[in-house]
């Protein structure tokens, strides 16, 4: 059974930094392509960043280009996301996720499991 818990949201200033971190349980960590996704107060989930395997491969969504960067630890069985240059509109709650496959990383039905969440708030 593979468990995924994120950790570091908070409320940040705009222009702020924050680091998310993901840690995988249950499974070897480096069968899952990870990602995060995130969700608005009355919005759909959406794509944020993908990573593969190897972490040699990184995908972005365009909002998030140049500001956000996604990484992985084989050793540690951890996903994180470094967020600077915070805007208000990227407040939402923060969905770790995890793929066996090795494609379609911009959708979430290639996600096979998801963590409980954690809460990002940026202020103006």
């Amino acid at each position: 059974q593979v468990q995924l818990v994120e950790s570091g949201g908070g409320l940040v200033q705009a222009g702020g930094s924050l680091r998310l971190s993901c840690a995988l349980s249950g499974r070897t960590f480096n069968y899952y392509a990870m990602a995060w996704f995130r969700q608005a107060p009355g919005k759909e989930r959406e794509f944020v960043a993908a990573i593969s395997r190897t972490g040699g491969n990184t995908y972005y969504a365009d909002a998030v280009k140049g500001r956000f960067t996604i990484s992985r630890d084989n050793a540690k069985n951890s996903v994180y996301l470094q967020m600077n240059s915070l805007k208000p509109e990227d407040t939402a709650v923060y969905y770790c996720a995890a793929t066996v496959r090795s494609s379609d990383y911009y959708y979430r039905r290639t996600y096979d499991y998801w963590g409980q969440g954690t809460q990002v708030t940026v202020s103006s």
